[in-house]
């Protein structure tokens, strides 16, 4: 036989996707803990596309493609009136969700934002549930959506464990696009080979690149690119389900497959079993809309705030210490572009908060970056890697997300220096944190719903029984504004 002969023998399905749909399908989700966090994870996100409608550069983007299209019990939108299919839906949930960079964080070999997957499972849910009562069936329940936000972030997370997709120039939201598909899938039903195919259809798909999160071109796309890949995942999902064949060979297959196209013929590493394990550490965003390698500097900043307000002329450099993911993703200098670009940029979170003793979504808008003392303070400082934040920044027992600022003043004098190794999201901090999640939750449903619905939707919410038993759509319909 000629070498130059492909062999054409049809291969198992590869063993990465065979595991995503035995946890998907099979595992039962036990730990109460990692229910619980799903529920206040709920909230957050939730809360996090209520802000973002405040800001027209996000709500430009949202409804139907083609307006003035109606769909019979179609998925709602919180926070809007809109009414949409699933998949222009989960486009729409997931870009609000992740727009001010303000929703939970996992952090490991690669980052990402498991709740942007939030996106496909509520709408799909949404709409599963409405079709279902117009013919007289059960409709879905909160505790289904809950259940699957576990197995979403349980599958984002643990192939980010180990397989760092930024080092090959893929964004994360690869994984956003798998994990959504394999639980959308199997809410529609979806048997365990049909989740298999359609997971397979999310590794062959077209994978974005990282170029618009990074300098010097980074921009708005970072903030709707998880919800383009819920929607197209929602899309594969239902592709899948008319019957279209998958791809077993996906990943494996020599020349053609992920990992020789993308991976360098490297498989992925998994270092551990599907369980509930991101869940229960997931890092949430809770005081302030700021990509979260700054979470901690940000926290240092605001300490120095009252040492430095009236000696700002009097600074002669301003130290940061760090880790190498930080250095990587958002420590830049010169002109800053965007709001978008503001938000990754390291110099940037840290300036704002000395000087105003606070970072809020607003404060990357170009009125307030047009202050020129921001880019004054910018041009001081000198970013160094800690070699400890680096390796405790990926040992599973430590996750820290550290940073640490000193600032030296011309007379010779400096400030102490300001450490901290966990932000108030982090797991070792949940008591301290999950009040101020609460209070973010409640402060956001204030921009959207009169006081009443408001207070309706957060007792729901912390509820665990109630809201588990709660219908998908009855739960959207108090999202309607």
């Amino acid at each position: 036989m000629s070498a130059n002969v492909d062999v054409n023998h049809r291969p198992d399905p590869d063993h990465v996707l065979v595991q995503i749909a035995d946890y998907v399908c099979h595992h039962p989700i036990t730990s109460r803990e990692a229910l619980t966090t799903a529920r206040y994870c709920l909230m957050d996100t939730l809360g996090c596309g209520l802000l973002a409608l405040r800001f027209p550069e996000c709500t430009k983007l949202l409804g139907p493609i083609v307006p003035g299209t109606v769909v019979p019990h179609g998925a709602r939108v919180p926070g809007t009136q809109l009414c949409l299919d699933p998949v222009k839906a989960a486009w729409d949930i997931g870009a609000i969700i992740r727009w001010l960079d303000y929703n939970d964080t996992w952090l490991a070999a690669e980052w990402g934002h498991p709740s942007d997957n939030l996106g496909a499972i509520l709408a799909t849910a949404d709409w599963l549930s409405r079709s279902r009562v117009a013919e007289s069936k059960a409709p879905l329940t909160m505790g289904e959506v809950l259940l699957a936000m576990v197995k979403a972030h349980e599958i984002q997370g643990v192939l980010a464990l180990e397989n760092a997709f930024n080092r090959v120039g893929l964004d994360h939201v690869v994984l956003v696009k798998v994990a959504s598909t394999a639980v959308v899938t199997h809410l529609l039903g979806g048997s365990r080979e049909q989740v298999i195919d359609a997971v397979s259809q999310a590794w062959v798909d077209g994978q974005s690149l990282r170029t618009y999160r990074h300098a010097p071109n980074a921009g708005s796309r970072k903030s709707w690119a998880a919800g383009d890949a819920t929607s197209r995942a929602v899309r594969l999902a239902l592709i899948t389900l008319s019957g279209e064949m998958g791809y077993p060979g996906v990943l494996s297959a020599p020349k053609w497959g992920f990992y020789d196209v993308h991976c360098k013929g490297n498989p992925f590493t998994l270092s551990q079993p599907y369980g509930s394990y991101v869940m229960e550490n997931v890092l949430f965003k809770i005081s302030y809309p700021a990509e979260f390698h700054a979470q901690t500097a940000v926290e240092c900043a605001l300490k120095l705030h009252a040492q430095v307000k009236e000696r700002l002329d009097e600074i002669d450099r301003i130290e940061l210490t760090t880790h190498e993911s930080a250095i990587r993703i958002i420590s830049k200098v010169g002109a800053l572009n965007n709001p978008a670009d503001r938000d990754h940029c390291l110099q940037y979170m840290v300036a704002v908060p000395l000087l105003f003793g606070r970072l809020v979504a607003e404060d990357y808008e170009d009125a307030r970056a047009a202050d020129p003392r921001i880019d004054a303070l910018r041009a001081k400082m000198v970013v160094q890697e800690d070699a400890r934040y680096s390796r405790e920044y990926l040992e599973a027992d430590k996750r820290s997300i550290a940073n640490a600022i000193q600032i030296f003043f011309k007379d010779g004098s400096h400030s102490a220096r300001v450490e901290v190794e966990y932000p108030v999201g982090h797991r070792r901090r949940r008591e301290e944190g999950i009040p101020l999640l609460v209070e973010k939750f409640a402060a956001n449903l204030a921009t959207r719903f009169p006081a009443k619905r408001a207070d309706a939707i957060l007792a729901l919410c912390q509820d665990e029984a109630h809201l588990a038993a709660t219908p998908v759509h009855s739960f959207m319909d108090m999202l309607v504004i």
